[in-house]
């Protein structure tokens, strides 16, 4: 378990702002993550990398000369906000464009790609390349399914030497696209890891096993087999690793040998010797190689290999001076200038967390809503609050675990903005204010999906003079097709939405038959309930848990039971209200 902690809350922000303090000449503190200490010079691509914290030196520890710009960083395990990133990015960017590079997680891939879209109308060229290094979560054919692991530090390295050296954003671009097309990555976990403030780890390896293919967000491995001595585990990881040996790669490779938090110095160096064994009996050349923990998930007991196919422009730049909080080798790159506080362009851009909306007068029925609206959020809150546990119990089985969490961050967060929000406002805004502040609060991909489906849930109703069945119905509708625009979900992928389309086809069918708003709510939400374990037969085709499948099968999809919850919830509200007006 983590020990030196004070609020497990403010556990992420508390460990930030310690490696800013320890690292002053290298790092400087910014809302949303961390950045260089010293400004860009100026036309240079601004590398901004990023993800959930517990993987230091993950992200944070990858800024410094010769890498990343800044890194924007998520709660634990958890992706970052659309609005952490815009505010990270205009504290960097330097008239160069920018690369966002980050491991293909679900909510990551949201966020980014939001804060991406917003920032290009902003007039900023922002490119994307993803981290698709772990061979176990996908087979080569669908290497864009892949999740990034270790190799999150190749493609970082590669970009940000790119970018220090002068390079175009298309260059910097191409060359972090082709080292994740050279890079492989295979784990295995000795022990889970634990949340801090959490009692018990997300996961518990069987005495005397291993589990191989493991993630780094506490999810398990995909197979458990018996504990391998360290020459024996080298030819096991290392054997898949070569099978997928890129066409026409040289014979010389970076090469990692990653503890993923509690395996000691020690340990790790004597996996790595037979791991240099025998890539050097296969003849394969060894090029500048490091051994640490270096991509890590929290405290768990594991480690990682990564193999790199180089080739001479790639060697090039693995083999330049860089220098972070967490890696120094040759010559660091001096002349850049100190920092102010907060750049000139980042105070001139402000943070556009999202367009700004128009003001007009709200209708009566518009304000009646949204005071309702006020209730509903803190009832929703109080009843995730009461199934937190559960719902991480839930999670953690194919999972990192933080779906309780999570929900309970981003319900607080929308229930306060929209405290704050003037009492004669309506429907539409209070929804777009709580969901913004919902999915920056929360991150990960039920923050970015129920942020946007508020928002959309309000614009909808707020245009509708009235309010009754057909009427929810209709928002509803617009809120799911945001979700599926968004996250890209379809029927039976195990996700919210197979709890959300029946809601809404029952919701549909008691308009129609005249039913009254209470009556259509309470069916619809049996019905959502009834859909939510009927996901225990699914298999997870999206997200985290589709690597293990497996596991996930008998048990119910977390973000269908938690979406469940909530309308079972606004259901009661409603005949309550019902019973209360008669």
């Amino acid at each position: 378990m983590t020990k030196l902690t004070d609020d497990p809350e403010s556990f992420v922000a508390d460990s930030l702002d310690g490696l800013v303090l320890s690292h002053p000449d290298i790092l400087r503190r910014v809302d949303g993550g961390v950045a260089r200490a010293a400004d860009l010079p100026r036309g240079q691509v601004a590398v901004v990398v990023g993800g959930g914290s517990g993987h230091y030196p993950g992200f944070a520890g990858a800024v410094g000369e010769g890498m990343a710009a800044a890194a924007v960083c998520g709660n634990i395990f958890s992706s970052p906000s659309t609005a952490q990133a815009i505010r990270v990015v205009n504290e960097v960017e330097a008239d160069g464009g920018v690369l966002f590079s980050y491991g293909n997680y679900a909510g990551d891939v949201i966020h980014f790609g939001e804060a991406q879209r917003r920032l290009r109308e902003q007039g900023i060229d922002v490119r994307t390349v993803l981290v698709t290094d772990d061979i176990a979560s996908a087979p080569s054919e669908q290497r864009d399914q892949r999740r990034g692991i270790a190799g999150d530090l190749c493609v970082f390295r590669i970009a940000g030497a790119s970018a220090s050296r002068g390079d175009s954003l298309d260059d910097v671009e191409r060359l972090a696209a082709l080292a994740n097309d050279r890079t492989r990555s295979l784990g295995v976990a000795f022990s889970g890891c634990t949340l801090p403030g959490a009692q018990e780890p997300l996961f518990r390896v069987p005495e005397g096993m291993m589990s191989i293919g493991l993630g780094i967000h506490g999810e398990p491995g995909i197979r458990d087999v018996p504990i391998e001595k360290a020459d024996r585990l080298a030819l096991t990881l290392l054997g898949p690793l070569l099978d997928e040996r890129p066409d026409g790669a040289s014979g010389r490779v970076a090469l990692l040998v990653n503890g993923l938090g509690a395996i000691t110095a020690e340990e790790l160096f004597v996996l790595f010797a037979h791991v240099h064994a025998e890539l050097t009996r296969r003849e394969i050349t060894v090029v500048a190689p490091i051994c640490g923990d270096l991509v890590t998930s929290l405290d768990m007991g594991g480690v990682s290999i990564t193999l790199m196919w180089l080739d001479d422009e790639l060697e090039e730049l693995w083999c330049s001076p860089v220098r972070t909080a967490a890696l120094a080798r040759g010559d660091s790159p001096t002349g850049e200038v100190r920092a102010s506080p907060r750049s000139a362009r980042a105070a001139a851009a402000g943070t556009p967390d999202a367009p700004a909306r128009a003001k007009r007068p709200a209708s009566a029925e518009s304000v009646a809503c949204a005071h309702s609206a006020r209730v509903l959020l803190h009832e929703a809150k109080e009843a995730i609050a009461s199934a937190e546990e559960s719902l991480g119990a839930l999670d953690a089985i194919a999972g990192d675990g933080d779906h309780g969490v999570g929900m309970l961050r981003g319900l607080e967060a929308a229930v306060a903005a929209a405290a704050d929000v003037d009492v004669d406002a309506g429907i539409g805004e209070l929804l777009a204010v709580a969901g913004e502040a919902w999915a920056d609060r929360a991150g990960g991909t039920s923050g970015a999906l129920w942020g946007a489906a508020l928002a959309a849930f309000g614009a909808e109703l707020d245009a509708s003079p009235t309010v009754d069945a057909s009427t929810i119905y209709a928002a509803v509708d617009k809120a799911r097709g945001r979700l599926v625009e968004l996250g890209g979900a379809e029927p039976g992928d195990k996700t919210m939405l197979d709890a959300l389309l029946p809601f809404e086809r029952t919701l549909a069918s008691e308009a129609a038959g005249g039913s009254s708003l209470p009556d259509a709510i309470v069916a619809a939400a049996q019905e959502a309930q009834r859909a939510a374990e009927g996901t225990a037969a699914l298999s997870p085709r999206r997200g985290r848990a589709r690597p293990l499948a497996e596991r996930s099968i008998g048990h119910p999809d977390p973000g269908a039971v938690s979406f469940a919850l909530i309308m079972r919830t606004v259901a009661e509200s409603s005949v309550t209200d019902q019973r209360s007006q008669r």
